[in-house]
Formats: C-alpha cells, sequence, structure tokens
C-alpha cells in the first residue's frame, strides 16, 4: 500500500500548487445530458389565465432585445422550456395574449393561448374523462414560477379558432388612488364623458413603430367607485386601447380632482379641431394600474381541485405580501415623520397615482 503523504511539512508554495493541480485534474468525465425527444410526445392547444405584480418586471410582452429587467412573457416561456412543456428556442414559440400591459402594471386575469407537451393523443385530449391523466399543469407550472406570478386556471379545450388577443370581447382596467384632496364627484362626472366611442388620440402615447392611423376606442363604463377607507379606485371597461391610454385618462381625471381643469376637458381632447395634437401633461404612475379582468365567449375553465396543493403553492405569495405590508407601514410611518408640519405640500401637488 502506498505510504500516506505527510501535508504537515509541506511548504505553502507546494501546497498551493497542489490544490491547482487537483482543480485543474478531471476525476471524472462529465456525463452528457441525454436530448430530450420532442418526437415522442404529443402537444395540445391550451388557454392560460394567470395573476401578476408588475412592479418587477418589464411588461408582459417578450422582448427580442435585452432590457433592465425580464419581462412575464420570458419568465413563463423560460419556466415552461425548464420542464420540458414547450421546445427550444422558446424564441420560436407561438402564443398569442389577450393585452399588452407596460412595465410596472399588473394583471389578475391576464390571458394566454399556446400549444403545451400533453400526456394524451389529440383524441384523449377531447375527452374530459381522461383530464386525470394529463400532465397537472397547474401545479407543476407555478412550483416553477416566482410568487409574484401565478397561473391560476387552464382550459385544456378553447374553441377551435380561439385566439387570446382576438377572441377578447372586452378588456377591465382598475386605478388605485388615494382620495387626497380631490373631488370625487367631479371626476365622477368627467369620467362619464369617457363612455361611447370616441377618438383617443390624445389620450395615449403615439408609437412611431406601429404607425397607427386609427385611434378610435369604445368605452363600456368609466366610473370612480370606493374601494375602502380613503381608497379609491378608477374603473374602466373598454374593447381596446392604446398605448398608455388608461394612464393618460386617469392623469386628466387627476387635474379635474384638484380642481385645476373643469370636467369638460375631456370632451375637449376627443374634439381635434380644438387639440390637433396632444398637449404637455404628466401621465399618471404605472403602480397602481391592473388588468382586472378579460372577458371571452363561454369556455370551460379549470382551477385547482386539490386545496393542499393550492395553499402549498400560495405560501410564497403570502410571505411577500407580509412583506409588502411592513414595507408599506414603514414607508407611511417615515411620510408622517417627515411631513407631519407641512401640509402645503400636499395642497399643492397633482396627484400622478403615487400616493401624493
Amino acid at each position: 500500500m502506498t505510504k500516506p503523504i505527510d501535508y504537515t511539512k509541506w511548504s505553502k508554495d507546494q501546497l498551493i500548487a497542489k490544490l491547482q493541480k487537483l482543480e485543474n485534474h478531471t476525476l471524472t468525465p462529465t456525463k452528457k445530458q441525454k436530448e430530450f425527444d420532442w418526437t415522442k410526445h404529443n402537444f395540445r392547444f391550451v388557454a392560460l389565465r394567470f395573476a401578476y405584480l408588475g412592479w418587477n418586471y418589464n411588461g408582459l410582452a417578450f422582448q427580442y432585445e435585452d432590457t433592465p429587467l425580464p419581462t412575464i412573457e420570458e419568465t413563463i416561456l423560460k419556466c415552461l422550456s425548464k420542464i420540458k412543456l414547450i421546445p427550444e428556442p422558446i424564441l420560436e414559440t407561438e402564443f398569442s395574449r389577450c393585452g399588452r400591459t407596460d412595465k410596472g402594471v399588473s394583471a389578475m386575469n391576464q390571458v394566454i393561448s399556446i400549444k403545451l407537451r400533453s400526456n394524451l393523443t389529440e383524441k384523449e385530449q377531447a375527452n374530459p374523462e381522461l383530464d386525470d391523466q394529463e400532465i397537472d399543469y397547474l401545479t407543476v407550472i407555478n412550483a416553477n414560477l416566482p410568487p409574484d406570478i401565478k397561473i391560476h386556471s387552464i382550459c385544456l379545450r378553447p374553441p377551435p379558432d380561439f385566439d387570446a388577443r382576438f377572441s377578447c370581447k372586452n378588456r377591465h382596467y382598475r386605478y388605485l388612488f388615494k382620495a387626497n384632496e380631490l373631488d370625487i364627484e367631479l371626476m365622477n362626472k368627467a369620467a362619464l364623458y369617457y363612455e361611447g366611442e370616441h377618438d383617443f388620440r390624445n389620450f395615449c402615447k403615439l408609437d412611431g413603430s406601429k404607425q397607427i392611423t386609427n385611434f378610435t376606442r369604445f368605452i363600456y363604463s368609466a366610473k370612480i367607485k370606493h374601494l375602502k377607507d380613503n381608497l379609491y379606485y378608477f374603473d374602466l371597461i373598454g374593447t381596446a386601447f392604446l398605448w398608455h391610454q388608461v394612464r393618460c385618462m386617469i392623469a386628466i381625471l387627476f387635474l379635474v380632482g384638484k380642481k385645476l381643469e373643469k370636467p369638460e376637458i375631456i370632451l375637449e381632447l376627443m374634439n381635434t379641431s380644438i387639440y390637433p395634437t396632444k398637449p404637455q401633461y404628466e401621465m399618471a404612475n404605472d403602480i397602481p394600474l391592473v388588468l382586472y379582468d378579460c372577458e371571452f365567449p363561454t369556455m370551460e375553465w379549470k382551477t385547482f381541485n386539490n386545496h393542499y396543493k393550492f395553499h402549498k403553492l400560495m405560501n410564497g405569495f403570502i410571505g411577500m405580501e407580509y412583506d409588502l405590508q411592513i414595507k408599506s407601514q414603514m414607508s407611511e410611518i417615515m411620510q408622517n415623520m417627515l411631513f407631519k408640519d407641512d401640509e402645503a405640500i400636499s395642497d399643492n401637488m397633482v396627484p400622478l397615482g403615487d400616493g401624493l
């Protein structure tokens, strides 16, 4: 047998040289990972309904160039690829989204349609009695998503011509705000002017790359509603919306609520003979905006049928909620301490949905 080496007698340089030699020497060859054979698997067309808190993301839509933060779709597609529900490269994955949301904006019922790997043949997929034999999509996907993104419903059999974008009948937004020094009655009067079909070119941010020529949109309902205590929300339902349209609409309502503009300013801004180009005004903050719901034709949505799995997956979200509550309380304490003797600050500020 080989006599053990007494390293206690080695110099520092000798020990370092030995360590470097061991690090550079591969003791066991790396085993090549077996490639996933997609030709042996079936796919099925599904619709996913999901919620997300948008302030940690660079908007919903997948971007083909680097962004400061990940996008919601990028995070979801990478998750689906990791658990082998969609093949690589994810750039070539075909899917459709219901409504694009910008950086910071959240959603409670966003929808995408996509093809996922299936345990069942196409014929078996059509039989609801075999659903228990299908991949448990909700559990598997959510287990690999961050706590601020949750897939909460799936439609295993959408209509044959279903498209998450074009099948959507209307989109429902809500914008939360505090009623500090705001005239809610005047804001509600102004909001009603939004209802109906109008030209909203002065209530959006122009996107030169899309070359939009039609700025007419139909609004079913626009109202200011009370949530609780001093908290209200702008409730808005329409067929479709222009880029940053909702944030521009609420920004004008804040000016009315502060009595810096009359309610009829809404009608004037819709009249292109009075305002042929958009006047300068600051857009409302992104964080309080949420895509609350999207309406589709009747579809069979499947949710969690196992309460234990649901609560286990929600633990991360509950922990995040607690963290946010603590941060909110700390911010309120700091605000009260800094501004307790200066009420003029809030009186002279135009609210933008950022707490003022």
